[in-house]
């Protein structure tokens, strides 16, 4: 349910009216606009009488909100939501690049990719420590080694770092990660999901291969319903019947995404592909949907990467594309932290 208050009302009537909502066992989410304020109310709204509270004076409007996610509803909170992840903002007119490899494989490597991919101008790192692979027999990370390794790095460069975590036991070896990454494996992963809604930490979700955009705004509420909300929603691609691509890169979430939540939405144009060469052109597809920043995998020599090789770009292709996405945000009305 939404209440929508005059900005113009008097202190005491607000907080008799939210204190009153409180005691009916209620929790009451505040998005603060420049006419009116909007009070989201999460729990068991049955209880509430629409017509009392559509009568008082300070009230505009009342509503039910049909869809079962209430906190990443934009109803609830018309404004976008801007996550700020080590001074990088990223949301509304804030636009970030994600860059790195696909998995940390030693100090020498990830150093050098970090410092490649921010000498380009990307605003983050990525970097995999544990990796959830189809095969059991396929490289599953450095783990522990890997996070210690994207620290140094972090260390070196500045860069903020994100990585994926996939065990609820590990979470500990996460303090001094910049964003948690849960995967398109775990996006229904409901008590991994309340543990990092736990942290209070940037969460970046990224979409399964096969979930509807309802199941991952509903992933999304099971992190803020623990009281974070600064989730990144992603789109990493689907799986369709198509198999020219690794997965089908679904370009109309953005929109669509952008009706119903308030949250940024970033895309992942390289699990999405799977094939370095499209990389590039559906990044800069992505920019113009209206996305509010892209995850790329950069390599350093992309041919003896231990993983995803394939879809990696090395960092002379990076840089190129770095330009023109520089070059098209001006035109969505995006930039880097404002500038």
């Amino acid at each position: 349910m939404i209440i929508v208050v005059k900005n113009a009302c008097e202190k005491s009537q607000y907080d008799n009216l939210v204190e009153w909502i409180k005691d009916l066992g209620l929790d009451v989410h505040v998005s603060r606009g420049e006419t009116s304020t909007v009070l989201g109310l999460v729990g068991d709204t049955s209880r509430v009488d629409i017509d009392l509270i559509s009568s008082l004076d300070i009230v505009e409007q009342v509503k039910r909100v049909q869809e079962p996610y209430k906190n990443a509803n934009r109803k609830f909170n018309p404004t976008d939501t801007i996550v700020n992840v080590g001074g990088r903002k990223i949301g509304g007119n804030f636009f970030q690049v994600v860059a790195g490899p696909c998995s940390v494989e030693s100090e020498e490597q990830i150093i050098a990719v970090a410092n490649a991919v921010k000498a380009s101008g990307a605003t983050m790192l990525r970097g995999g420590a544990f990796k959830p692979r189809t095969s059991p027999y396929a490289f599953q990370g450095l783990k522990g080694t890997g996070i210690e390794l994207l620290i140094k790095a972090k260390k070196e460069t500045g860069l903020p770092i994100v990585t994926e975590l996939l065990n609820i036991n590990d979470i500990d070896l996460f303090n001094e990660v910049d964003v948690i990454q849960i995967g398109a494996r775990n996006m229904q992963n409901f008590e991994l999901l309340k543990e990092v809604g736990k942290t209070g930490k940037p969460i970046l979700l990224k979409r399964g291969l096969a979930n509807t955009l309802q199941e991952l705004l509903m992933s999304a509420e099971y992190i803020m319903a623990e009281g974070n909300n600064q989730v990144i929603l992603c789109e990493r691609g689907i799986r369709t019947f198509e198999t020219m691509t690794r997965n089908t890169l679904d370009l109309s979430a953005v929109p669509a995404l952008k009706d119903k939540t308030h949250l940024p939405i970033i895309i992942d144009p390289s699990h999405s592909t799977g094939i370095a060469k499209y990389v590039s052109p559906m990044s800069l597809a992505s920019v113009g949907s209206g996305a509010d920043g892209l995850i790329i995998e950069v390599h350093n020599d992309p041919k003896k990467a231990w993983c995803d090789g394939a879809q990696s770009l090395n960092p002379a292709q990076f840089d190129e594309l770095m330009g023109k996405i520089k070059l098209m945000l001006p035109i969505v009305g995006k930039n880097f932290d404002g500038e």
